[in-house]
């Protein structure tokens, strides 16, 4: 087991640990208690009644955060000829086809996003498994395989998240950072779990979201009550 620091020990002491809160309460929670000397990322874990195993019951999709994550994302556009300059001009900060495939071969991964229009893909495959692990391939359903790559930059610069439920049912996201206040926080909460909802498959039966977590980078999770989400999400 992971040795804990001495300020994770004192608060862990001071907090019920089955103590279930609004969002707003969590949230506050989390803020106050982070300790670490750098801005901590506040994280949301949401865990589903899904059985990802089966297809129909995936859950994945993209989300907007309207505060964004606090911190610069770096977009390559994998493009040519005038969807070149589009993506430039729309603030991408890498743009290319055959140059940059060929750099990323050799180990180049200086990006947190890449976008591609749907005509290089047979090129950029060639680099899927470079990419793929590192959660970097462009995806159609993700919205980052597209002519519109001006749409797609502007997204990701602005905050826009993609996720996917994992093997045991959780969805793990970024909600920003504890420097954001209360507010903030709460609000890119409520943008994701309100696409969460719009989300939920057609064959998932029983309770659909069965816990929410909130953290930040160095502290324990703070439970949220989910009666709490009808309020959250109107």
């Amino acid at each position: 087991m992971a040795k804990r620091g001495k300020k994770y020990t004192e608060f862990t002491k001071k907090m019920d640990a089955q103590m279930k809160h609004d969002f707003t309460e969590a949230v506050k929670v989390a803020v106050d208690s982070s300790y670490a000397k750098f801005d901590e990322t506040i994280d949301l874990a949401v865990r589903l009644g899904v059985d990802p195993r089966h297809a129909e019951q995936m859950v994945r999709g993209t989300v907007v955060l309207p505060n964004g994550l606090g911190k610069e994302v770096k977009v390559l556009v994998f493009a040519k000829g005038e969807k070149e300059k589009e993506a430039l001009e729309a603030g991408a900060d890498f743009v290319g086809n055959d140059d940059l495939i060929e750099k990323i071969k050799g180990g180049w991964l200086d990006f947190d996003k890449a976008v591609a229009t749907p005509d290089v893909m047979g090129s950029v495959g060639k680099i899927g498994k470079l990419l793929g692990p590192r959660g970097l391939m462009p995806n159609a359903k993700a919205g980052t395989v597209t002519f519109d790559v001006a749409k797609a930059v502007t997204e990701l610069k602005a905050g826009k998240i993609d996720f996917r439920v994992e093997k045991a049912g959780i969805v793990h996201a970024p909600m920003g950072k504890v420097s954001f206040g209360v507010e903030k926080i709460v609000q890119n909460i409520a943008a994701f779990v309100g696409t969460i909802i719009r989300l939920k498959p057609a064959s998932s039966k029983g309770t659909y979201v069965k816990s929410v977590v909130v953290s930040t980078t160095m502290g324990p999770g703070i439970k949220i009550d989910t009666a709490y989400i009808k309020d959250l999400i109107i």
